[in-house]
Parts: structure tokens; sequence; C-alpha cells
């Protein structure tokens, strides 16, 4: 079936999973007639949806609010500004609100703000608290669709979530520590930026689900609220690493990398496993470097157009849809570093 869309797009357009889609796309058996037709009303749709687009000539402004530290949101800009240039060009207009810490009242602020003075849709990165559930809830009854990214909000009036699967991701994380310690064990330091945000708090879930199923001899030290900076999360790791000598790998959920490897030198004793999230700038040199040993990514080019795809999809009535969009989690280690990302 001929077709210029992602699979990701066509699914999330059908209702159906990327595996069912693939399957109709490549004529595999064991496919319904009814699955066919969505697939094939789904591409009708993205067919129309570009060309309603790039005929009207309509520019989409949107903004990108994100509480996360300076060498993550870079990251996010340069991948939503790369795919305006892509995603049916001139369709999208960004408007960046980056804070590496923010108040809930801030936040709450800024994004009724923004409702007020109008916009065409919110990616949002923000802790999971009432009082952003209740903005986003706003924004909904105004027409205004939010997305959220890399963290969920789920029980809020968010129409998608763009970004990993933050579970498994810490069920890998939890493979690579396990696997790498061995029957020696040791204890794992755990860094979370926040417990305010569910993703890096399901991150850290499906990591201790998977030491404590299969790696029994593995302890897990948790640090939290270092908010992604250097100075706060050195200093946390310091203290932890100080009161406890069997700390001998660490899982960086909330960043903070170069101040935590500091701290492992400054005691001592490097760290036996390093494993990171994002391929940032730091963490890209630090992998370079081998002085990190595993970066689980996710492609945030994919998450962007995911984002722009669900607020296209909104339907005219205004009635909210429910998405999950999922980025694949690569394992990337010295060995296999991207080019040019």
């Amino acid at each position: 079936m001929a077709h210029a869309f992602l699979v990701k797009d066509i699914a999330f357009q059908a209702g159906l999973s990327t595996a069912t889609v693939d399957r109709v796309l490549n004529g595999r058996p064991g496919v319904r007639q009814q699955t066919e037709m969505r697939v094939r009303a789904a591409i009708a749709e993205l067919e129309k949806q570009q060309t309603g687009a790039m005929s009207s000539g309509r520019t989409l402004a949107i903004d990108i609010v994100m509480e996360t530290p300076q060498r993550f949101s870079d990251a996010v800009r340069a991948a939503f500004e790369a795919e305006t240039a892509t995603f049916f060009p001139g369709v999208f207009r960004c408007r960046f609100h980056f804070a590496e810490v923010m108040k809930p009242a801030e936040l709450v602020q800024l994004l009724d703000r923004i409702r007020l003075r109008g916009t065409h849709g919110i990616v949002l990165k923000a802790p999971d608290v009432g009082e952003v559930v209740a903005a986003v809830a706003r924004a909904d009854a105004a027409g205004i669709p939010v997305v959220t990214l890399v963290t969920d909000l789920p029980n809020s009036a968010r129409i998608a979530y763009a970004g990993a699967d933050n579970r498994a991701a810490g069920e890998t994380a939890a493979h690579l520590i396990g696997e790498c310690l061995g029957r020696g064990g040791g204890k794992v330091l755990v860094t979370l930026s926040s417990g305010r945000f569910r993703g890096e708090e399901e991150r850290e879930i499906g990591f201790r689900r998977v030491i404590r199923a299969h790696y029994p001899g593995i302890g897990v030290t948790e640090i939290s609220e270092g908010h992604g900076s250097d100075a706060a999360t050195g200093t946390l790791a310091t203290a932890a690493l100080a009161a406890d000598s069997a700390i001998n790998a660490a899982y960086s959920i909330g960043g903070g990398n170069r101040a935590v490897l500091a701290a492992f030198e400054a005691a001592g004793r490097p760290a036996r496993v390093f494993v990171a999230h994002d391929l940032d700038a730091d963490n890209r040199a630090l992998l370079t470097a081998r002085r990190i040993g595993f970066v689980l990514h996710h492609d945030l080019r994919t998450d962007a157009r995911s984002a722009f795809r669900a607020i296209m999809s909104r339907e005219p009535s205004g009635r909210r849809m429910v998405g999950t969009l999922l980025s694949a989690v690569e394992i990337i280690t010295p060995y296999n570093i991207p080019a040019g990302d």
C-alpha cells in the first residue's frame, strides 16, 4: 500500500498498533478487512491534512513549555526547530518557554497567560501536580490541545503523550547494570531531578522492579531534588557516597552527570557502570570519552513530529482524544553514537 507517512503516524491516526499497521502495509496475512479499511482511511485523512495545511498557507503557532535543565531544553529546541523545517514546511511556528526550575504557581501562571493570549497548541513537560492538571483542563476547555512531552500527566485533559516508555527504559537500565555488576553485586546510586515528574518516577519503578526480581544482590540508594543541576546534584551525590561505601554504580535519571562522576572520583571509587538518559551534548561528550558506559536515547524529533500530528488531529468538534505516542528507546554505547545528532 503506497503512502508517504511514517508507520507511527498512520497508527496514531487509525488508533491501531504500529505492528498491525505494518502488517497491513506489507500485505501480510491474518489482517481483517475492517482493519485494512481503517488503515486506508487513516492514510487518506493524513493526506487531507497535508494538502489542507500546505494549500491554506496557515501557520499554527504552538507553545513549548518545559521545566528542565538547559542541556535538555537545548536538545528539545534543536529537535523542534529541525522538525518544523521538514514537517509540512511553514505550517508550525514554535514559541519556547523554558526554565530550569519553576514553582507550580509560576508554571500555572505561564500556562494561563498562554491560554488567554491564544495558541494553537501547547507541548508540555511539567510535574504531575494538581495545579498543573487544573491548568491543562482550562486550556482544553478553551479548545487548546495539550500534548505532554517526555513525562506524562495521564489524569489530565491532555490529548496525547509523546515520548519514551519510561517504565521500560528503567527496566532496560536495570538489566544493563545488573548484567555488568554480575554476582559481585553492590549498590546503585539512582539520581532523580525531582520526585514530582511522573516520567522519572516511572523509570525508577521499572528499575527497582527488575533489580528486585532478577538481581537481588544489588541494592539501590536514591537521591532527588537536585533538579538536574551540577551543583545541587553533585552535593547530593557526594553525601550519598560518603554515607555508603557499597555504592559502585549509577543510574542517572535526572541528569547532572558530570557532577555525579566527579563525586565518584572524589570518593576514590569510579562507578563500575554508569547508565544515563538522553544524547544531549554533555552525554555525547561523556560517552565519547568513555566516562559513562550507556545512554538510553530516544529521538526527540520523533517526539516533535508526534506532537505536531496530535495537535493537527484534534477534531473540529473539540472532542478530547487520548493517545500515547511512544518513541523507541535505543541503547547507545561509545561504539554506536549516531552521527550529527
